[in-house]
Formats: structure tokens, sequence, C-alpha cells
């Protein structure tokens, strides 16, 4: 089974693809879509969308799995990365993709065992998990790692 794991944001939005097999999953592509923040906001949603089509046809996954969105204090951001993730699962839905939201800390708690864990413990984890050779870059990417990392240690999905 073959997932896309999902950190949105409007400036940066973290992908990652895992591939399960058994009880073990393999890393195969990570990164970042980045836009410009000189473009209108209808535009970088646009470019965000075509860049997960792109992968989604790449990469065929059946599965997809999206922070949910967390935030303190700052609305205007919260509101633009709410922007970014409706585009992402909107067209995870038009795809037929099962998609799986999950919080910050139950991701934390997959991943690291403690849903309090902070982000250098969930990079070394995610690095030890995959059995890489350093922790993957940029922090946007390696929290897509683990959000799909998450999706397939706590999956309902019948695979």
């Amino acid at each position: 089974m073959r997932i896309i794991g999902i950190d949105p944001g409007t400036a940066t939005t973290g992908f990652s693809i895992l591939e399960k097999t058994g009880n073990s999953f393999s890393l195969l592509d990570y990164g970042v879509i980045r836009t410009s923040s000189k473009i209108q906001l209808p535009e970088r949603l646009s470019q965000i969308g075509e860049d997960i089509r792109t992968l989604i046809k790449k990469w065929e996954p059946q599965k997809a799995s999206i922070e949910k969105l967390f935030f303190n204090k700052n609305v205007k951001t919260a509101i633009s990365v709410a922007h970014a993730r409706g585009v992402i699962m909107q067209i995870f839905a038009e795809k037929g993709i099962y998609t799986e939201e999950h919080t910050p800390s139950k991701i934390k708690a997959s991943v690291c065992g403690y849903g309090k864990a902070d982000k250098k413990a969930v990079q070394q984890m995610t690095k030890v998990l995959l059995n890489l050779s350093e922790i993957p870059q940029p922090d946007d990417a390696a929290d897509a790692i683990a959000v799909a990392i998450c999706s397939l240690n706590t999956s309902n999905f019948n695979e």
C-alpha cells in the first residue's frame, strides 16, 4: 500500500510518499511544494493543487494522511493553511483517495510514543524508523513523513 503524507501550508507544503509491505515501510519520495509570497493566494493554491496532482499521478497512492490544523494565536496563518488543506483534501476526494487527518499530538505519540515530543525527537525517530542516514530536510518534509508514519501505525484502512 502506498500513502502520501502532507504537512499543509501556503508558503511551504511538505509531502512524503511511503510504501508499506507487510509490517515494514519504506520512504519512496519526500520534499516540499513552495509558493512565492509575491503571488496572490488563488495562484498559490492553484500551484499547490497542480503539484499535488503531479505527485498523485507519479506515485498513485491508495491513501492520504494530512495534519489537522492547529494554531495558538496567529489566526491569519491558520486561515491560510486552512485554504491549502481544503484544496489538497478536495483533490484527494476528487481522485478517490481515502484520507485520514491526524492531530500534531497524535502524530508525535505515534512516532515517538509521547504526544508532547519536540520536533527534534520526532525527526530523530523518523530517521530511525526508516533507517535513514540523516534526518530528512527541510522540516516541512520531515513533518510530512511523520504524518504518513502516523497513519501507517494507527490506520483502520482496509489494506
